[in-house]
């Protein structure tokens, strides 16, 4: 994506009660699905205003942003400090551009279907991991192109989970598994959320 899809939108993102109940479900998954602690050290891909990372911070040691918007970012950067952990903010487009660093876990909300070839950005999460390291990744279910209402870069409509499991094992991930997160309610229609887990 090279320009902000998100500028318009991101000083009312947290405003919108449907999407912050979404991601409070989602987080809820990941805590109950993966074993955080401590001494971890994750990436939030895709992380806009902060809404998953500030329900995940308090159970592990740090997490690094990593978001494309400026504009959201900006928004992330007036919530450092008070935070569980410790925080960076990395204005990066992981599609175009390599993060040197190793992390722990990746965790992600609604983000992959942003990510025109998610088989390459699964290549990508499992050279960024250290060994065991492992993936919390939610999305939409496939739906009918209704979801989004306005140009935000999107290229999926959401995703079959057979083909997203099978993106994620040929990323050479093992102990592939998607779960129910949550139910996105809008006023045309309800929309399914997964949560897909793996690890390196």
């Amino acid at each position: 994506m090279n320009r902000d899809y998100f500028e318009m939108k991101a000083v009312s993102y947290e405003k919108d009660d449907n999407r912050v109940s979404n991601v409070a479900s989602i987080a809820n998954s990941i805590i109950q699905n993966l074993y955080l602690h401590k001494d971890m050290h994750l990436m939030d891909f895709g992380s806009g205003t902060g809404l998953l990372l500030e329900r995940i911070a308090p159970l592990v040691r740090k997490i690094t942003a990593v978001d494309v918007s400026k504009s959201m970012n900006n928004q992330l950067k007036q919530k450092q400090g008070r935070l569980g952990c410790e925080l960076d903010i990395l204005e990066v487009d992981l599609e175009l551009d390599d993060v040197e660093r190793k992390f722990d876990g990746i965790i992600s909300s609604m983000t992959m279907h942003h990510v025109k070839d998610i088989g390459l950005m699964f290549e990508k999460f499992h050279k960024l991991l250290s060994d065991d390291g492992v993936i919390a990744i939610s999305d939409l279910d496939s739906e009918d192109g209704n979801f989004h209402t306005e140009d935000t870069g999107v290229y999926h409509f959401g995703f079959n989970r057979d083909d997203i499991s099978t993106a994620a094992k040929k990323a050479n991930f093992r102990d592939v598994s998607i779960v129910n997160a949550s139910i996105v309610k809008k006023p045309h229609g309800e929309y399914s959320v997964f949560l897909l887990t793996a690890k390196k």
